[in-house]
């Protein structure tokens, strides 16, 4: 059993799942809404409030990206400099949305993208670092940050084993082996068929990790395929073992912004929250028994032994002498060879179950 504690959460195996609400770059440039999500993920059921913590000049290259719009950032209607400029969750703020989980009693997480941000976030105290997929082989980050000694969850998007294996390595090279690897597809939204929910379990057994996943499937309002709209992944990793699920959340996806549209809305993310909830009561402790609601079922589904016709007192039973039939009253159907040959204590009509107490055994 392998577990890691954020906050006030053991984390992990035998452990309730524990469910961060990203919020990206939702809070449409205010603190205001920034605390709004926050109240509306504890409310929905969300254990952790998660954003983004970057400066544009220190994550893109305005002359890299000069010329290159692909992939997801075509549909932009601005460069992409200037969308990460305003996506920038300001610094000043985050002590007050971090003191503000703290008042309503959810954990507070960020993804860093420098070491700046990483010197801030431990001012604050926080109790894990998320590494987001673009980092996998930022390995001079990696390093600094896995030297918090806090845990890490990192997410594995568009990334080789080979990769994974070297940022697990490097991670505990420095010193730290509190690790959650988070499956991830990096599109938004992700197409359910690129799920590979299983690499989950390649994760646990190759690198002896807990796992999880950072999902960005979504149903057809957010222009996804998901029929369950945001929820399938989640459940089916959750299923396979995930500890930890992170989705996008926002209260509105029809808001401007470049994560509102594949964002899960407050109806979807509260069924995803209740049915990953239903599904930890559902997995059980997988040892099969007898459960108690099937306590009385078990008497009208099986069957017991009846007489097909009338004996006489003191008669020696034959196999004619009686069927299997439902419910299971009296002697149950492993007894009948046993029965055979036996003498009745008394007259039993057809159709009566014969007992225990019937028999000269």
């Amino acid at each position: 059993m392998k577990t890691i504690k954020i906050g006030n959460r053991l984390v992990g195996d035998g452990q309730p799942c524990y469910i961060i609400s990203e919020i990206g770059s939702n809070f449409d440039a205010s603190l205001e809404r920034a605390k709004f999500l926050a109240k509306l993920a504890k409310d929905l059921g969300a254990d952790s409030y998660k954003i983004q913590n970057f400066l544009a000049p220190k994550i893109v290259s305005n002359e890299g990206f000069k010329n290159l719009q692909i992939a997801f950032q075509a549909a932009w209607d601005k460069p992409v400099v200037e969308v990460y400029r305003a996506a920038e969750f300001p610094r000043e703020w985050i002590k007050d949305v971090y003191d503000y989980c703290k008042e309503i009693n959810i954990d507070f997480c960020s993804a860093p993208y420098d070491t700046d941000a990483v010197d801030e976030l431990e001012r604050l105290g926080v109790t894990c670092h998320k590494i987001g997929s673009g980092e996998i082989d930022n390995l001079e980050f990696l390093t600094y940050v896995a030297k918090t000694r806090k845990p890490i969850l990192i997410s594995t998007g568009s990334s080789t084993m080979e990769e994974i294996a070297t940022a697990i390595k490097t991670i505990r090279d420095a010193g730290n082996d509190q690790i959650v690897v988070l499956q991830c597809v990096t599109n938004y939204p992700s197409p359910i068929a690129d799920s590979n929910i299983k690499a989950m379990q390649m994760f646990r057994s190759t690198f002896d990790v807990l796992v999880g996943y950072s999902d960005h499937t979504i149903g057809t309002a957010g222009k996804g395929d998901d029929p369950l709209n945001g929820s399938t992944v989640p459940l089916g990793a959750v299923a396979l073992g995930a500890c930890i699920i992170e989705k996008h959340f926002t209260d509105d996806r029809t808001r401007k912004g470049p994560d509102h549209p594949f964002a899960m809305d407050p109806q979807n993310f509260k069924q995803m929250v209740d049915g990953i909830r239903a599904l930890e009561k559902a997995l059980g402790d997988g040892e099969k028994r007898l459960m108690p609601s099937e306590k009385e079922t078990v008497v009208i589904q099986r069957r017991g032994i009846y007489a097909s016709r009338d004996i006489a007192e003191g008669a020696a039973i034959s196999r004619e002498d009686f069927v299997y039939l439902r419910p299971a009253v009296g002697l149950l159907p492993p007894r009948g060879k046993e029965l055979v040959g036996k003498s009745v204590k008394r007259a039993i009509k057809a159709g009566e179950p014969i007992k225990q107490d019937d028999i000269q055994w």
